[in-house]
């Protein structure tokens, strides 16, 4: 009894945060296979980012992840078909959407829905493009199931752990969010991103790259940043992202790439590897605010890697080709951001204009 009283004392609140994810992601990836989706480890994505420790929270997280993910594959079914295979009007759609949508991200309270439409956009446009044989209505279908899955998986977790170890170690609050009508700094910020991902649908198009989509993923990603944040130019805290993401990303895939490598073909030894990796990586994002997004990076890789779509068909190519889209991506991103940076009006910052940056970070 006394062994396990103190097991319970080093229980936090951070470890049921760690459980609830390791659980969550796990339930994902069987949900996902139950339901037929096609990309499993994009539910197994979503099992991990919604979760929250509050069921409340994740209710109104996953709601805003499904309204953004079905707004923004709809509206590609729309477009689509009227800018392809036409690389140049496929860029300056991709160009729009993404610029609306990254302002949006950043200065509206619904900044999770938003960020979700420009992705959803983004990627069901460069698979298209990647692959024009594709059906678009079926891609964005398993789009949304995968979605659904990962967020039936966190809301089940969510409410039970809400009833049950939550009254004993309850998650700390999370701030509100906060919005701007207009903010100068955020739409220069978020047409910088929009002509990035312009610049992916022409390389896409002149060089056949494959999974762009986890290009444009990582640009949105990286760009998402508080209005506080931004001031006259986003170089500096982007590029900060951009260094923890390489690191996340590297250190993820080799921890990821020597389970597969060892598992020869064990399911059981895969989904090992994904439990151990997604605490692990929680556990980092968890820690030091400043170098939080290293751990969120180090889970996203494990989870590329360690989840296949069949478990009797686990490789490492599919990973190594989405890991290096990611790398296209900051490629594509850096000199835009530079370009910015070099050409940026410099401006004093008054203490109006201070204050309001101060009411409107997201």
């Amino acid at each position: 009894m006394a062994s396990g009283a103190k097991l319970l004392d080093r229980v936090t609140p951070r470890t049921v945060d760690e459980a609830e994810c390791v659980a969550s992601v796990l339930l994902a990836i069987l949900i996902a296979h139950l339901l037929g989706a096609t990309h499993v480890s994009w539910a197994a994505f979503a099992g991990y980012m919604v979760m929250r420790g509050h069921a409340a929270e994740t209710l109104m997280r996953g709601a805003l992840r499904i309204v953004g993910t079905a707004a923004g594959g709809l509206l590609a079914l729309g477009v689509a078909p009227l800018v392809l295979p036409g690389w140049p009007f496929a860029a300056l759609a991709m160009m729009l959407v993404g610029t609306i949508s990254l302002y949006a991200a950043i200065t509206s309270r619904r900044s999770y829905a938003w960020l979700f439409f420009g992705l959803t956009f983004a990627m069901v446009v460069l698979d298209k493009l990647e692959h024009p044989a594709i059906a678009l209505a079926d891609f964005v279908q398993t789009r949304i199931l995968e979605t659904v899955a990962g967020i039936a998986a966190c809301l089940a977790v969510s409410i039970a752990s809400t009833f049950s170890l939550r009254r004993r170690w309850p998650a700390p609050p999370t701030p509100p969010p906060m919005s701007a009508r207009w903010h100068r700094d955020a739409f220069r910020h978020a047409c910088q991103a929009g002509v990035a991902l312009a610049l992916l649908v022409a390389l896409g198009a002149a060089f056949r790259l494959p999974a762009l989509a986890q290009g444009a993923i990582m640009v949105m990603a990286v760009m998402v940043l508080p209005m506080t944040g931004i001031g006259q130019s986003g170089l500096v805290p982007v590029s900060r992202r951009i260094l923890q993401r390489s690191i996340g990303c590297g250190i993820g895939a080799l921890f990821a790439a020597a389970f597969l490598l060892g598992a020869g073909g064990s399911s059981v030894l895969l989904l090992t590897g994904t439990a151990i990796g997604v605490a692990l990586g929680r556990h980092l994002e968890n820690g030091d605010p400043a170098h939080r997004y290293v751990g969120t990076q180090f889970t996203l890789a494990v989870l590329v890697t360690l989840v296949p779509d069949r478990y009797d068909a686990a490789e490492l190519a599919p990973a190594l080709e989405r890991l290096v889209a990611i790398f296209v991506g900051m490629g594509v991103l850096l000199p835009v951001l530079l370009a910015g940076h070099a050409l940026g009006v410099r401006r004093p910052v008054t203490p109006v204009a201070a204050a309001q940056d101060e009411a409107g970070g997201v």
